[in-house]
Order: C-alpha cells, then structure tokens, then sequence
C-alpha cells in the first residue's frame, strides 16, 4: 500500500462523512449505476454462496446468493469494494462508478496456497502424524518475515519465538531449550558443529541467511543419529545451488553488507553456491558518546557449497564455512605484570563437509559424510607505551566420519543403521607474552579424546491411527594421553591440598573412559483424522561441555572434555502432547508436557577462576538438574494473516552437593534456580500480507526475569564495604518483554522481470523498553550503588535493502 493509497483512504473517509451529513439531497438526485458480481472458486469454478461484499468499509455491505451473484446501485464516485469468505484470500479493487460495472470474482481458497509458516517436515499434517515430539522446523522464508534486529536476519532469534526456547537477555551467547544451558545444544550447519553460533556477543547469529534454507529443531524425542548433547540438537542445512541458471541476490543494511551467487559449472550436472556477509561499521563509534569512542566491533562469515550430481544414483557436494569476529572494549579485569590499554576479543571458525550419497534403490540408500571443525578464540591484549600484545588464545578441533544406511521396504516402515567416530582435540589455553620479558609463556596441555557410536532406528505405522519409532544409539567415549591425572585423598574435596599422587598417562594411552546405551521411543496414536497425542523419552550422553563462571559463556570461555574427574553429563526427557489440527490443516494446536533429569551438571565454586588453569577440576563441582514445564502454542499457516502464540511455563532447578563440606555444596546443597529459570514466557507472531507487494509482521515476546545473586549482606574491613554471598540465584532481575515491527515492500516501481528487490523497515523495542540485562553493585568505602545493565533500552530503527537477480 503506497502513500498514495494511504492519502485517498483517508479522503474516502472524509468524503464519506461529509455526503452523508451534508449532501445527501444532492446525491439522492444523481441517477444511480449497477454493480453487478459473480463470485467463484479460483480451482474448480464453482459459485461460492454467503460472500461478504462491503463497500467503502462497510458503509454499503451485502452478501452473494446461492448462484455466488450480487448486485448493488451506486451513484456516480470512487468506491473501494472488498470481497471475503471465510477459508479464501479476500479480493479488493478500487473502482470508479461513472457507469454500470459487472465484476467477474475468482477467489483463491487458503488451503490451496502454499504454507506460509512450517512447523512440520513434510505431509501438511505432520503435525498430528509425525511420531516424534518437539520437533519443530522453520523454513528460511518464515524466519526472514521476522522483525530482525538492525535489519539482520537471525535464526537463533526467531527460534526464541517458539515455545520452550528462551535466552537470558538481549546479547545471550546461544539459547537454552527446555531447561538445557546453552553448551547442551548441538548446532550443525551442514552436519559439521558450530561452537559459537552467535556474532558479536550474541548480538546476530553465524549463520549466513542466503545461504540457508532452513532449520529443524530437536528439543523432544531426539532422532538415534544424533549424539554428544545433553539437550537439543539445532540442524541447520545450507541450500544446494541451482544445477541450470545463474543467480545473485544480496542485501545492504545499516550493520552489514551481503552477497550470495548460485553458479552452474556444468549444467544440469555441477553447481556453486558462494555467499559472504560482512560489518565493517565501528567507525561509527567515534560520532557516539565518550565511553563508545574506544570501542571496536567487526564481524564476517562466508560459505560455499558444491553440488556434483553424477548419476541418477549418486550425488557428491562439499560445503566449506567461515566466520570471524573482533571486539575491543576498554579493559576488563587484568594480568599481573601485563599494563593494557584494552581487551580485545579475536574467534574464528572454519568448517568443512564433504558428502557423498548412493542410492542402491527406491527402498534402500547409503549416505557417507566427513567433517572438519575448528574453532579458534583468542584474548588479545595491547600493552601500553609499546605495540607488543600479549596473547591468549585456545582452540577446539573436531573431526568425524560417519555413515547412514537407509532402507523403507515400504511407506509404513522406515529403518535406519549408522556408525561415526569422532576425534576432539582441545587446546584449553595458551599465553604467549610477546616481547613482555615480565610475563612468562605458558601452555595448558592438549586434551585428546575419541568417541565412537553405533546407533539403529526403527519407524513403524502400524494402522492408520498408530506409529512408533524406537532407536538405540551406544555411545563410548575415551579420553585419552598424553597427560597427568591427580590422585586426590578419597572422599576429600579435590584441592591442591588433597593430592596425594599423580599418573603419566603416554600419547594415545586412555586415561579414562565412560559409555552406555542411548534409547530414543517416539509413539503416536490417532484419535482421529485431525488429532493424536503423543509420548517420547530420550537419553543423551554427552563428554564435552562449556565451564564458565559467567551468565552466558563467552565466546572464549573454556570448554573441557570428561577426564577422571570431569564426569559425562546424562540427561533423560519424558515429553507428552496433544496435537490437533483445523480447516484443512490451516490452524494447529499443540499442548506438551516435559520433564528432564540430568546427572553430573557442572558449576563454579565460589572464587573459581579458569584462564589458564591446569587442573579445572579444582574450580568446579558437578551435581544435577532437574527441568519440567508445560507447553501451548496455536499456528496460523496460511492465508492473509498468518502467525503464533505461545505460552510456556518452565522451571529449571539445580542441585549440587557433592560432600559434606561447605566446599562441596551450593546453597547448602539445597535446590536453587539456574541462571536461565524464567518460568513464564510467551510469544505472539503476526504477519500480515495484502498482497505481493506488502508485508506487515509484529512480534511480542515477554518473560519472568532470570535469577541472579543478591548479596546477602556487607562487610566492613579498613573503611572499605565488601559484598557477602552465602547463597545463588535468590533474586530476579525485572521482566522482560519487547514489542518489533517490519514492513516489507517488494518490487517497488520495477519493470525489470529478472531483478527483484525489497525495502524492509524494522524498529526492534518499538516502545522502547528498559530492560534489564544484568545487576551489579559497586561499593564506594563503606557505601555501595546498585547500577542495571540494559542492552537495547530505546527503540533500535533500521533500513535494509535486499535484491535478486536471475
């Protein structure tokens, strides 16, 4: 809708008022002209009876008889006529009544259209028929309708959207789903793992838009392929290019630039798809307020994927992936004999694929994929007086072979087989001082582990009403040398004091190793043709985990492998639903139930301190967690107004008491609540589409605020106050919610068929919202001023342009 259409809306009404209150004899003397109507089915042509016909917004309205025709007088003027029946897309013209006018009507069903919002894989009733539960996906064309941040489209932000995904503020690095902390989710692109799935402290997510073509999350009954993860897993797959046509499209916006081309090598045969994003704008800092004026913030991703199909039986594609981020602020905390001006923050990550697929026949395929990771955090810090910086850096290696054996000896029986190995290989971190002869270089030892899995799924649908899946998947996992284990006095705290001995473990020699069975059972049954419920239950190992003393991990926080002391996090989810579905599957209804139980958790002692720490298991203590909730949420997939709300209530509760000493427990070894508790949360999505020209969609999200520490009290020493904490995560911060706003124009003014192009405007916090990040104290002598963080506190506006060429 154009400004122009806006301003004769406006006239219309005034118009409108004006003839009725004042020049009604004159036009009762203007003779009247006929509108006439058929109104008819777009598919099958049939008449549709009962339409509602309303003219100028209701001021004349009217109804079709049972042949789909109307007829109305109108004396000589401007009319907007607006047709609608329910389950159609609403039919609208403008028109000039200066004669008799017949219209011809055809008005498209929204049954036939095409899903505007996906939350199931393939049948449209997937919803009601899949027997799995918690699985939702989205595809890329839902997600870029979302209001975005500064005009960037995000795929971790708009699974925030869903039901039983939550954050613990606005620059959260990851997203906790059903009482899972962030390092408990598995993030694949393309199979291969994504360590750190956010930019800029969590501000914008890795994942390259145009290069995606959509997502499917697990964060109920968990598919026996995958493993390694306590909680969900986040599948993440990049679009194979096009095989006979060249395109490009791209996007400018105030925070970054993109461009992705889609290139056929040999056509029909072999494609390239090439994508790369970048945002090189922290110049602007400088134009900002003092305390901006030293901050420095980049970031840049690129991918590329290639797709070889070679016969009709066998298709071969390698997808390479590349993101990397730099932040300067002024300093934060310190090392001694190391004068700083600043902190800088330098991650990269660089991902590789290669996949090959053969298809014995119709019934039976195999699929062999090989994967590369790397990720590579440093801690940058520039010394004063001279240009030397003092390093400190870390890095995780991954690297995996695995195969899948698929065979459907019919369409009601799906069986799955497959193996992988999978080699880790951490550095924890390394100090490298430089030209500093004050500071001594230091190397944490390499940490080596491999861990193999053999895993078997079996699909059934026993008769129209009943279907279950259960898989088994044998996890085993070895860590292994070089390396020293401690030997701690038994049933001591593990302190330096409580050594008592050591082993020197040789290169390849296993210092330890854990292991089990992983069953995963999914059951549907139909209480009729728009309706079943549901049950699941999966247990997930999982040998590799974030230890961080902070909210949200940051991106250089340190991640461990289990070893002799550091054991493997389980975790089992019970998960129940009903699901049903309305109007030719066009609405859907879904109700879940969860509770999760996971042993060997790990948080901080109090004072933990991790940088480079040799012996991590000093710093932390393990314990358990235990997470329920309830799930509501109703879709709207299709038609002019489309979208979601959802309601959750969640609890996450952690218990760690590992001894009888105060050393030992947290909180008394009494149930506390974890940082990311938020126990009410709900989410509204509405998108509003006129016609191809136009898009409207507002999002509103609102959530209980998340747990942090009060200090108990204060402590008098030398004229100074100092803050005492006896007990975690005994307040909350203030509530949060937020209302966005997007309006999309495509094609504006252009004749060009081959190039296409969207205006989006978005304001993010469009009532400007003071939300609360964090609380923090400072203590001035004997007095302390309690001071709030907030990310975004006044409305965030932007402006992106996007384009395509074919």
């Amino acid at each position: 809708m154009t400004l122009k259409h806006i301003f004769f809306l406006i006239l219309l009404f005034g118009t409108g008022m004006t003839v009725s209150a004042q020049q009604r004899p004159k036009f009762q003397a203007s003779r009247p002209n006929q509108l006439t109507g058929m109104v008819r089915d777009s598919i099958t042509g049939e008449p549709i009876t009962n339409a509602v016909v309303r003219i100028n917004f209701d001021k004349i309205g009217l109804y079709t008889d049972t042949t789909g025709t109307f007829s109305v007088n109108l004396i000589e003027a401007e009319y907007v006529v607006i047709v609608n029946r329910i389950g159609y897309r609403p039919f609208r013209l403008r028109l000039k009544m200066n004669k008799n006018v017949h219209l011809d009507i055809k008005l498209m069903s929204v049954a036939e259209e095409l899903e505007e919002v996906i939350i199931s894989t393939q049948a449209v009733d997937e919803n009601v028929s899949r027997p799995l539960l918690g699985v939702t996906q989205m595809n890329i064309k839902t997600i870029k309708k979302l209001p975005a941040i500064m005009g960037e489209v995000d795929v971790l932000r708009s699974l925030q959207m869903l039901p039983g995904v939550t954050s613990v503020g606005e620059a959260s690095n990851g997203v906790n789903i059903r009482g899972g902390a962030v390092d408990q989710n598995l993030i694949l692109l393309d199979d291969a793992p994504i360590f750190n799935p956010t930019h800029l402290f969590g501000l914008f997510s890795v994942f390259p838009p145009d290069a995606v073509s959509g997502m499917e999350l697990y964060k109920g009954t968990t598919p026996a392929r995958f493993g390694g993860r306590a909680a969900a897993v986040l599948d993440v797959s990049m679009s194979n290019p096009s095989l006979e046509k060249f395109s490009l499209q791209g996007g400018i916006s105030f925070v970054a630039n993109r461009l992705t081309a889609e290139v056929p090598l040999v056509k029909g045969k072999v494609g390239l798809l090439v994508t790369g994003r970048g945002a090189f704008n922290d110049f602007a800092f400088q134009w900002g307020p003092q305390k901006l004026k030293n901050i420095r913030a980049s970031f840049g991703d690129a991918a590329a994927k290639l797709f070889w199909r070679i016969n009709t039986k066998n298709t071969f594609s390698f997808s390479n992936y590349y993101s990397t981020d730099f932040f300067q602020t002024d300093l934060l905390g310190g090392i001694t004999n190391i004068n700083s001006t600043s902190t800088q923050y330098d991650y990269k990550t660089l991902n590789f694929t290669a996949r090959w697929f053969h298809s014995f026949s119709d019934k039976l395929n195999v699929q062999t994929t090989g994967v590369y990771s790397r990720y590579r955090p440093r801690i940058l810090l520039p010394e004063q007086d001279n240009d030397n910086k003092v390093t400190i850096g870390s890095e995780i290696l991954q690297r995996q072979i695995k195969t899948n054996l698929n065979y459907s000896p019919n369409s009601r029986h799906k069986i799955e087989f497959g193996a992988n190995m999978t080699h880790y290989q951490l550095q924890p971190g390394t100090l490298n001082p430089g030209s500093n002869q004050r500071v001594n270089p230091q190397t944490i030892p390499t940490e080596n582990g491999i861990e193999l899995a053999l895993h078997a799924e079996d699909e059934v649908t026993l008769n129209s009403k009943t279907t279950f899946s259960v898989g088994l998947r044998y996890s085993y996992f070895m860590a292994l040398g070089p390396g020293i284990v401690r030997i701690y006095a038994p049933g001591a705290p593990l302190t330096e004091s409580t050594i008592v001995d050591s082993v020197l473990y040789g290169n390849g020699k296993v210092t330890k190793s854990y292991g089990g069975f992983e069953p995963r059972v999914g059951f549907r049954y139909n209480i009729d043709e728009q309706s079943s419920v549901k049950f699941g239950y999966n247990l997930m190992r999982q040998y590799l985990q974030v230890v961080s003393n902070t909210t949200t991990p940051l991106p250089t926080s340190r991640w461990k492998m289990s070893d002799a002391h550091i054991r493997p996090q389980v975790s089992q989810l019970w998960s129940a639903g009903y699901f049903r579905n309305f109007k030719s599957n066009i609405y859907e209804l879904s109700v879940e139930g969860y509770y999760r139980a996971t042993q060997n958790i790990m948080d901080f002692k109090p004072g933990a301190d991790f940088l480079l720490q040799n012996f991590i298991e000093t710093q932390v203590l393990q314990g358990k967690s235990m997470a329920y909730g309830a799930e509501f949420m109703v879709t709207k997939k299709k038609g002019e107004i489309t979208g979601w709300i959802n309601y959750t209530y969640s609890r996450v509760l952690n218990q760690v008491n590992e001894g009888p000493q105060f050393t030992e427990q947290i909180n008394d070894g009494k149930w506390y609540p974890a940082n990311f508790d938020r126990p009410h949360n709900v989410n509204m999505s509405f998108n509003y589409s006129e016609n191809k020209y136009h898009n409207i969609s507002l999002t509103f999200t609102y959530g209980t605020g998340r747990p942090y520490t009060v200090p108990n009290g204060f402590v008098s020493f030398q004229g100074k106050s100092y803050p005492y904490y006896a007990e975690r995560n005994q307040g909350r911060i203030k509530d949060y919610h937020r209302l966005d706003f997007s309006w999309q124009i495509n094609n504006p003014n252009l004749k060009n068929n081959r190039w296409t192009g969207s205006w989006i405007f978005t304001v993010y916090n469009l009532y400007g919202r003071k939300n609360q990040y964090s609380v923090f104290m400072r203590t001035q002598g004997t007095a302390y001023t309690t001071y709030q963080l907030q990310i975004f506190s006044s409305p965030v506006v932007s402006l992106a342009y996007n384009f395509k060429f074919m």
